[in-house]
């Protein structure tokens, strides 16, 4: 017996032996020394997305309104979750690499395109353009064409693999930019142009000054000025980021010659950094960049001119019941433009107070071509604000009370702008840029809009659909509005509350 222990603890013994070094074996396989073979093979494999997480980048925030965006089944060309969310069910890959890749997610709905490289190279002395960035008085006067980027040939370039006997380097032909990257009603395409100028360098030819490692969004903005325009700019940077699957929020750099503005505070916020193409010195290489398509070619612009059916719903019926003809994707950008502010979770309401916040409009200096005076759309704003005010007095009793909110949002700093408009139960004010902050106003928001008859524009009456608000207006036949009338609407819509 103890020989038939003996022989069977050998046997055993001999077995481990075995099984360890076989593990050992096979973690260094997978483990390799820096520098071998396999290490520079991994290397190669992290440049192409899905992006991993990475501590330098800012996390996602919990949105409550939030819905998937890496789906299996795209909706219906035309739907409304195919123009708000991800309808961008076309990919194209014009260069595929070890190192080097690049495509094009199309969306039939928009007719645009979300683009997406590894190891792009830019040469920002190829960019013909201001510096950016600049303070607004030292700029004053300077002309929009400075501002806009002109791209030189090789102001982008790419690395890839058998292009080395093609005569003509460019990554794209004129047919792919015809059926991609369209013109459509854009007179200066800054994203097209930008994809036109990058031409196929061979693997090891692609030098570099300095490497961002990380996701890298490239944005090119029209209006940066302007609230209505900036928000179509800040809704396709963040429809872009989610497309293509980043794990945290990317980094940002403007194409573009534009001067400071107050609205570059909200960039910050959104995104982990922001930088002017012209701050870097010599070359960048971008592991991985996004080129945003233009604010023009977004679902907020396009409704503008473009019919289509679409109603706001909350996240939680759509969770429950899903219906391409509903979004609640605007709530879920209204939400992420809360949270960066730091303005989420949300407080809960007194039920015996409604914040009635009355949008108004100021003069300020916008930008370099502007004079400084901003164009009156309501011509006796001052006194129908007075009314609104005395009238809320007048109406507070036992039930409810009326706070009458000064919108004078040019000289608020923009998360100031966010509270006040997220605190809101009625929204009032006349047509213009500044009620574009509805996308960040919460369920049971009621608007009443001023429309002069000069500006009988659907910009609002659009955005409180898809955000699924009750919307009021009162048409003039002028700029002047008559106190009571207004007064008379409000106290509907207060009756309407319970109050």
């Amino acid at each position: 017996m103890n020989r038939r222990k003996r022989d069977l603890f050998l046997r055993t013994l001999l077995f481990l032996f075995a099984l360890n070094t076989v593990c050992i074996f096979i973690y260094f396989r997978l483990h390799p020394r820096p520098g071998s073979p396999l290490d520079e093979e991994n290397r190669t494999i992290t440049l192409t997305p899905p992006s991993l997480p990475s501590t330098a980048l800012k996390p996602w925030p919990y949105l409550p309104s939030y819905l998937p965006w890496n789906i299996t089944t795209f909706p219906p060309a035309g739907s409304c979750e195919a123009y708000f969310g991800n309808g961008f069910s076309i990919s194209i890959s014009p260069l595929r690499g070890r190192t080097g890749f690049f495509r094009c997610h199309y969306s039939q709905t928009l007719k645009s395109s979300i683009c997406e490289g590894g190891t792009i190279r830019m040469d920002a002395g190829r960019i013909l353009m201001s510096r950016g960035g600049e303070d607004l008085e030292k700029v004053m006067g300077r002309n929009e064409e400075d501002e806009l980027p002109k791209y030189e040939v090789g102001a982008f370039q790419i690395e890839g693999e058998g292009w080395e006997r093609r005569e003509d380097k460019r990554l794209v032909d004129q047919a792919f930019l015809g059926q991609y990257l369209r013109h459509g009603a854009v007179h200066m395409h800054t994203m097209r142009s930008l994809v036109e100028s990058i031409r196929v360098v061979p693997s090891g030819e692609l030098h570099c000054d300095q490497v961002i490692d990380e996701p890298t969004l490239l944005v090119t903005r029209f209006e940066y000025a302007n609230m209505f325009h900036t928000v179509t700019d800040w809704y396709s940077a963040y429809v872009s980021s989610r497309v293509t699957g980043l794990a945290g929020r990317p980094h940002l750099v403007f194409v573009d010659g534009h001067c400071k503005a107050q609205l570059e505070e909200t960039w910050k916020a959104l995104f982990t950094s922001v930088r002017y193409a012209k701050d870097f010195t010599g070359t960048v290489c971008f592991r991985h960049a996004i080129l945003s398509p233009l604010g023009y070619e977004t679902a907020l612009f396009k409704g503008l001119t473009e019919s289509f059916s679409c109603q706001g719903s909350s996240a939680e019926m759509l969770r429950q019941k899903p219906d391409y003809q509903k979004t609640a994707r605007l709530s879920e950008f209204g939400d992420m433009l809360l949270s960066a502010f730091d303005l989420l979770p949300i407080p809960k309401p007194r039920p015996s107070e409604l914040n009635i916040l009355f949008v108004r409009r100021e003069d300020y200096l916008a930008h370099p071509r502007h004079s400084g005076k901003v164009e009156s759309r309501l011509s006796n704003e001052l006194e129908v604000f007075d009314s609104v005010n005395t009238w809320a007095k007048l109406h507070n009793n036992i039930k409810c009370k009326l706070n009458v909110v000064n919108g004078l949002f040019a000289h608020m700093h923009m998360k100031e702008q966010l509270k006040v408009i997220r605190d809101a139960s009625i929204v009032i004010g006349a047509h213009g840029a500044g009620l574009t902050h509805l996308v960040s106003a919460q369920p049971g928001t009621i608007v009443l809009e001023i429309i002069a008859s000069m500006y009988k524009r659907p910009h609002f009456q659009l955005i409180s659909g898809w955000k699924g608000l009750e919307y009021h207006a009162i048409n003039l036949p002028g700029s002047y509005a008559r106190p009571a009338e207004v007064t008379d609407a409000l106290s509907k819509i207060v009756m309407s509350l319970g109050c």
